[in-house]
């Protein structure tokens, strides 16, 4: 049951919220700020913001209209000094929480847009919507405007709900959108209805109009004019359907400019949850790279782009799940350094083993500071030395952060 309460916000929560501590329990109020006493329909420890009363002088407008409805966003209300604090803050808290009392670097702001959307499209009494959802709801937001993606996704998406219209059930589906080298890949998932010929002619015939890359629906290329690709260092390499790829291509350039400066003049490295080669194709161009992700598609699509890559040393890429069957400590004592890109997951097991082998630099990027910390724990334990950790904003105005951490025997 809800109750109306003023409230007073003394700091920022995890996720951007402003905290009040009260009595009971703290209360989680999004969209408020440290210093401010607002007016908050509270349940349990949420409150839901209804009015400032004292806002804070860090107060700014948003840069979005959807700002406030849509789920993707949580932070445009605040000044870019205590932003960047917060930011930096997620990432002290979660080394702190697993004991590591570690210097973090101030945050690096590399700028750029989003190249890739994961983006909701369903079937209202309006036609067809595309958008995100709100946050902690299944409610969509169509969105018309994103301060925060490539602006060639935002200018396709009229088009794109024309395109998809004819497939799109109330249940909905999920719309990939990737802005490549050679124009925007579509994926979309989620469509029990069979293709007919007749449908799979129009699509082709409007997607190519459209001049896309490729759509596909599911597993199946209904057309792809002209191979997507992105380039890493020199090389350019085509992408499967809606695989990874790091969000924003500043921030991916910034990552690999750390990881090379840490690696420093080695013969081997071995890349581990390489992907298609973000970080793989920088390296080689130093020393030979032993690349293994659980993702075949990528690894067929990095040995692909390496087969005719010029100019670099030896690429080896091998489909390993590296959670079930990470490296052992010999097979790691073969690199000079090793350089680790997980999902939010982490990598436990395969730090785990990292802490028991003799490589002198390890080099993890994260976009989870909590399990990249509790990593990090294992190789400390195991006789390493954090020697940096620089939170790096590609998420912008989310709770999320890019991380790289160095660490050496």
């Amino acid at each position: 049951m809800s109750d109306e309460c003023e409230l007073l916000i003394t700091r920022l929560g995890a996720q951007g919220d402003g905290v009040a501590e009260t009595t009971g329990a703290p209360v989680f109020v999004p969209f408020a700020l440290p210093g401010e006493r607002v007016i908050a329909d509270v349940d349990g420890a949420r409150g839901r913001l209804l009015r400032v009363l004292q806002p804070s002088p860090d107060r700014i407008e948003p840069v979005c209209r959807h700002f406030g409805t849509c789920g993707g966003c949580v932070v445009q209300h605040m000044s870019s000094n205590v932003y960047r604090a917060w930011k930096r803050d997620l990432v002290v808290s979660a080394f702190a929480a697993r004991g590591l009392d570690v210097t973090v670097g101030d945050l690096v702001e590399p700028g750029g847009k989003r190249r890739r959307a994961v983006l909701s499209a369903e079937r209202s009494d309006n036609g067809v919507a595309i958008g995100f959802h709100e946050a902690q709801s299944h409610a969509l937001v169509a969105i018309t405007e994103c301060p925060v993606l490539d602006p060639k996704i935002v200018a396709a998406i009229p088009a794109l709900k024309t395109l998809i219209a004819p497939l799109i059930s109330k249940l909905g589906a999920r719309l990939t959108v990737t802005a490549t080298k050679s124009g925007l890949d579509v994926l979309l998932d989620g469509i029990e209805r069979k293709l007919t010929p007749d449908v799979r002619s129009r699509l082709a015939s409007e997607a190519s109009a459209l001049q896309l890359a490729r759509l596909a629906i599911g597993n199946d290329v209904v057309v792809e004019t002209l191979p997507p690709f992105l380039t890493f260092a020199t090389t350019d390499v085509v992408l499967s359907p809606g695989c990874f790829v790091q969000a924003v291509a500043e921030a991916e350039t910034e990552m690999a400019r750390r990881i090379l400066v840490a690696v420093g003049k080695v013969k081997s490295v071995a890349d581990l949850f390489c992907g298609v080669g973000a970080f793989t194709f920088p390296l080689a161009a130093r020393a030979k790279v032993l690349a293994f992700d659980g993702n075949q598609p990528a690894i067929a699509a990095l040995n692909a782009a390496a087969k005719k890559a010029t100019g670099l040393k030896p690429i080896t890429a091998r489909v390993r799940d590296l959670f079930r069957e990470p490296l052992s400590p010999l097979e790691l004592n073969e690199h000079d350094a090793i350089v680790f890109d997980p999902p939010r997951a982490g990598a436990e097991a395969q730090a785990q083993r990292l802490a028991r082998s003799k490589v002198k630099t390890v080099v993890a990027a994260s976009c989870n500071p909590a399990t990249l910390a509790r990593d990090a724990r294992h190789l400390v334990d195991g006789g390493y030395k954090i020697e940096s950790v620089t939170p790096i904003d590609q998420f912008v105005y989310s709770a999320h952060v890019e991380v790289v951490a160095v660490f050496r025997r």
